[in-house]
C-alpha cells in the first residue's frame, strides 16, 4: 500500500535559466511536483494587449490536453468574433511576417508524415471563445516544411469542414481523420503571437519524462493547466552547487530521472534558496519512500538471486580529472547484499539488471565522513568507502545534500555489510598452505577454518582440518598487496597463506566478519 503523501506547499516569484538566460516565474511547490508559469504580471500585461487565453494543446501524435482559459480579461472584438466577421484586429506586435498575409485567408497544403503528423499544437477553441490557434511549429516537420504557416494562424477549416466555431475537441478530431494530404485554410492573428512567443520559455524549462511513473503525473496536471510547466518530485535529482557554479548560494538544481535534462531555479537570496531546497528536498524524500516500495517489488522478480532493497537515491560522486576533482550525479541502490550505481534511474527489471558498477557490500567498508561548511557556499556532506577486489583496494567518494542524507546513506551501509554476514553466513577461498592445498573458510559463528582441499571426486567427504580458531583469537592481519596474507594468531603463530591472487577481497570479507561479530556482541552483552 503507497504512503500517504503529507508534503510542504509554498509558491513565490523566482527565476529560472532557460534559453541561457534568467526569466521571472511564479513557482509552486506541491505534494508531487513543481509547477512553474509565466509570472503574472508579465503576463496581465500581455493579455491586457490583447493576448489570447490558453486552450487545450494537442499534437499531432493523438497526445492532447483539456482545454483550460487562462484570462479572465476579455479581449476587445473577441478573437473568435473577429474571425467570423472576417473584421481587421489591432496589431500588438513587431513579428517579422510577410505583409501579404496580415489578415488575409490563406490556403495551405500540408503533407501528413508518418512520424509526428503535421507536427503543430493547438490551443483554443469554442468553448474558450478563442479560434482554434496554431501555438507551435516543430521545426524539421511537415507544417514547417511548407514555409507557409506561422504561430498565431487561426485554422479556419481543415479539408473544407468549418472550425469558425469548433471547440479543441472538434478540432482534434478534425485535424487526426484529415488523411494524408491535408488542406488548412488559415488566417494570421497578429496580436496572439507574443503570448505565445513568450510562453514558448517554457518549453526550455525542465522535462518530458518518458518514465511511467513520472508520465502520470505531468499529463493529469498538463490536462488542468495547458500553460504551466510541470516537474515531477517523484526520483528527480533535488542538488545545489553542482553544475552551475554560484558563489551567492541562491540556485536550486533539479535534474531528471534519465539524467538527461535539468531545471535551474534561482532565489532573491541564500536564506530563501535554503528554505525553498529544504521544500522540495523533503518533498523529494517523501516521494522517494514509495519508490523504493516499487522499486522492491521489480527486484523481487528478477530470478533465483532476487534481492532485497534496502536504500536507494542520488548521489554524487568524485571523479578525478587532469587538474581537478568533479561531481557526477549517480543513482545508487542498496540491496541485501551490494551497492549497485547507475547512471539513471532504472525503471525496468532489465536495467536493475545491469548496473555500471556494483560494490559487494560484505568486501565494502565505510572509512570516514564530513562536511564542507563553507560561508560562502551550500553545504553538502561526503562519506567514503573502501573495497577490496581482485584489482587491489578501490575508494570511492560520495556527496549527499543534508546530514540526514548522510546518517541514512551510512546507516544502510554499515547496517547492510553486516547483515550480509548472516545471509551469506561463511565465505571460503581456496590458498595455499605450506606448499599445500587448502581452503580457508570464515563463519558468521565459528570463526577461522583450515582443511584439505576437497576431493573433487568424492564430496561427501569430510576434508581434514588443518587448523581452527575462533575470532578472539585472531590478533592481526596483513598482506603484501598482491597474493601473501598473514593472519596472526598470538601464541600460536603466525599463519603464512598464499591466496593465489589480490587477498583485497578476503581481507575486507574477514574485516566485515569481524565488525559484525563485535556489534552483535554489544548489542546483546
Amino acid at each position: 500500500m503507497a504512503l500517504t503523501i503529507t508534503g510542504i506547499n509554498r509558491n513565490g516569484l523566482l527565476e529560472v535559466f532557460a534559453r541561457d538566460k534568467w526569466c521571472q516565474v511564479m513557482v509552486a511547490l506541491e505534494d508531487e511536483y513543481i509547477s512553474i508559469s509565466l509570472e503574472s504580471q508579465s503576463l496581465a500585461q500581455h493579455q491586457a494587449n490583447g493576448s489570447a487565453g490558453a486552450g487545450g494543446v494537442v499534437d499531432e501524435n493523438g497526445g492532447k490536453t483539456n482545454p483550460h482559459h487562462t484570462s479572465s480579461q476579455s479581449v476587445t472584438g473577441s478573437p473568435l468574433n473577429t474571425l467570423n466577421s472576417g473584421a481587421s484586429l489591432q496589431t500588438g506586435t513587431n513579428e517579422q511576417i510577410p505583409d501579404s498575409i496580415a489578415n488575409q485567408r490563406r490556403i495551405v497544403k500540408v503533407i501528413k508524415e508518418d512520424v509526428g503528423g503535421l507536427g503543430i499544437s493547438i490551443k483554443g477553441g469554442k468553448e474558450n471563445n478563442m479560434p482554434i490557434l496554431i501555438s507551435k511549429i516543430f521545426k524539421g516537420l511537415a507544417a514547417d516544411k511548407t514555409g507557409n504557416l506561422f504561430v498565431g494562424d487561426a485554422i479556419i477549416s481543415v479539408n473544407g469542414e468549418d472550425l469558425r466555431n469548433a471547440t479543441h475537441d472538434e478540432a482534434v478530431r478534425a485535424l487526426k481523420k484529415a488523411g494524408k494530404e491535408v488542406t488548412l485554410e488559415v488566417k494570421y492573428l497578429r496580436e496572439v503571437t507574443p503570448y505565445f512567443k513568450r510562453n514558448t520559455q517554457l518549453d526550455a524549462v525542465g522535462w518530458e519524462s518518458d518514465s511511467p511513473v513520472n508520465n502520470t503525473i505531468t499529463q493529469s496536471i498538463n490536462q488542468k493547466f495547458a500553460d504551466v510547466k510541470t516537474i515531477p518530485l517523484k526520483l528527480c535529482f533535488v542538488t545545489r552547487n553542482l553544475t552551475m557554479p554560484d558563489a551567492d548560494n541562491r540556485t536550486i538544481e533539479l535534474h531528471s530521472p534519465d539524467g538527461k535534462s535539468s531545471c535551474i531555479l534561482r532565489c532573491k537570496d541564500s536564506s530563501t534558496a535554503n528554505a525553498w531546497f529544504n521544500s522540495i528536498h523533503s518533498n523529494a524524500n517523501i516521494l522517494l519512500q514509495n519508490a523504493t516500495k516499487e522499486a522492491s517489488d521489480v527486484l523481487r522478480k528478477t530470478g533465483k538471486d532476487r534481492r532485497q532493497l534496502k536504500h536507494m537515491g542520488w548521489l554524487c560522486e568524485q571523479f578525478q580529472a587532469e587538474a581537478s576533482a568533479s561531481w557526477k550525479p549517480v543513482f545508487a541502490a542498496i540491496t541485501d547484499i551490494d551497492m549497485l550505481l547507475y547512471e539513471s534511474v532504472p525503471w525496468t527489471r532489465e536495467e536493475w539488471e545491469t548496473p555500471y558498477q556494483g560494490l559487494p557490500l560484505i568486501a565494502t567498508r565505510l572509512v570516514h565522513t564530513s562536511s564542507s561548511n563553507s560561508p560562502r557556499k551550500h553545504s553538502y556532506y561526503t562519506f567514503g568507502t573502501r573495497t577490496g577486489s581482485q584489482n587491489g583496494v578501490e575508494s570511492r567518494m560520495f556527496r549527499v545534500e543534508t546530514q540526514r542524507d548522510l546518517s541514512m546513506w551510512t546507516r544502510s551501509l554499515v547496517e547492510g555489510s553486516h547483515e550480509t554476514t548472516e545471509i551469506l553466513k561463511e565465505i571460503k577461498i581456496s590458498v595455499l598452505w605450506r606448499g599445500q592445498e587448502a581452503e580457508l573458510s570464515v563463519h558468521h559463528e565459528n570463526g577461522l577454518t583450515l582443511t584439505e582441499k576437497s576431493d573433487l571426486s568424492n564430496p561427501h567427504a569430510n576434508s581434514k582440518v588443518l587448523w581452527y580458531y575462533q575470532f578472539e583469537k585472531l590478533r592481526m592481519s596483513s598482506d603484501d598487496g598482491s597474493r601473501i596474507l598473514w593472519l596472526d594468531f598470538g601464541p600460536d603463530g603466525e599463519m603464512e597463506l598464499d591466496t593465489k591472487g589480490s587477498p583485497k577481497p578476503f581481507v575486507f570479507m574477514l574485516h566485515t566478519f569481524l565488525s559484525a561479530k563485535v556489534t552483535k556482541l554489544g548489542l546483546f552483552a
